[in-house]
């Protein structure tokens, strides 16, 4: 079997063109969980109704957080895929669970076939990725595969409790998957409460990817974090949108876009000193009045991109104070 080559680049580690993901609401993930057969399920996915297996033993994740969600509901994945280049397991050090027998790591730009179908699984978790039907139809010739959950409309769109919900599905965890999206949700709650100043204030969510200045639009898990939280996403951002796209581009002449009632900028691949130093971005008006966030800690700032309920609740506990900050 082939290599296949994925279209968009790894999640926070490419901007678009090639920079990554997204995030939908709940309202995409899956449906209610179907009997198919004895003990096994039915979920729904953007490609279709999946049977899934009863209890399967042999799960490989190669999803962006599909494996940190597995493990979150109790379940070990063989094969998995390391999206945010952490190392070792591929979990970040925000993820308190671990694997008894460390997985085999699976590419992310490049899914081999071969090493998948090794792995003799009988489910796949593929749900938050590029979506690409050619892709999808090679693995569920391996294993059923559980893509993005139905209504997703974008690359790496799966929001973390839209992931959850359906991995929970589909590995037969309903209730464990309902209680981390309750506890997350609950910390969220705590942080509105807490900071009541966020509401309706705007923000603007940029990168600098090995010299490329990018923004996050509406539908990226990172826009998604900051509205969750009472926060709009920058209007100029949202007009340079494409549809399918979770990011823009952006050049010298218009990172204008990025200033916002509250700016917050990371970089990848790279130190801070790339936006520190760019005049750009220190010349914006939030930056000049105490308003520009930058996320220099990576573990932080992978987790913010991470979008799976530990990387969400490590980001809520850490980030959220210092967007606080400058809007006090």
């Amino acid at each position: 079997m082939r290599k296949s080559r994925l279209s968009i680049l790894v999640p926070g580690l490419a901007l678009v063109a090639a920079l990554t993901v997204s995030a939908c609401t709940s309202s995409d993930s899956a449906s209610d969980t179907d009997s198919a057969s004895p003990g096994g399920a039915t979920v729904s996915t953007i490609f279709g109704e999946v049977t899934v297996p009863e209890d399967p033993q042999r799960v490989v994740a190669l999803g962006w957080s599909d494996a940190e969600t597995a493990l979150a509901l109790g379940v070990q994945p063989v094969g998995a895929s390391d999206w945010l280049g952490v190392g070792g397991d591929g979990l970040g050090p925000w993820v308190e669970d671990s694997y008894d027998t460390p997985p085999t790591i699976i590419g992310t730009n490049e899914i081999s076939m071969e090493s998948v179908a090794a792995l003799a699984p009988d489910l796949i978790l593929w749900t938050r990725s590029s979506n690409e039907q050619d892709i999808y139809d090679e693995l569920s010739e391996i294993a059923p595969t559980v893509a993005a959950p139905e209504g997703t409309d974008i690359a790496y769109g799966t929001s973390w409790d839209g992931q959850t919900e359906l991995v929970a599905q589909a590995l037969g965890k309903v209730d464990e998957g309902r209680r981390l999206i309750d506890e997350t949700d609950a910390a969220f709650d705590a942080a509105v409460q807490a900071n009541p100043q966020f509401a309706d204030k705007t923000v603007a969510v940029g990168t600098v990817y090995s010299g490329q200045l990018g923004a996050y639009v509406d539908g990226d898990v990172r826009v998604d974090f900051m509205k969750r939280l009472g926060f709009v996403n920058d209007a100029e951002i949202q007009e340079l949108a494409q549809e399918g796209r979770f990011s823009v581009n952006l050049s010298a002449e218009n990172a204008s876009v990025l200033d916002a009632d509250l700016t917050v900028m990371f970089p990848i691949g790279d130190t801070a000193e790339v936006i520190e130093g760019d005049p750009s971005i220190q010349n914006l008006p939030s930056a000049l009045d105490g308003r520009l966030v930058v996320l220099d800690d990576q573990v932080l700032s992978n987790a913010f991109s991470s979008a799976s309920v530990p990387g969400t609740l490590y980001a809520i506990e850490n980030a959220v104070p210092l967007f606080a900050t400058p809007l006090q």
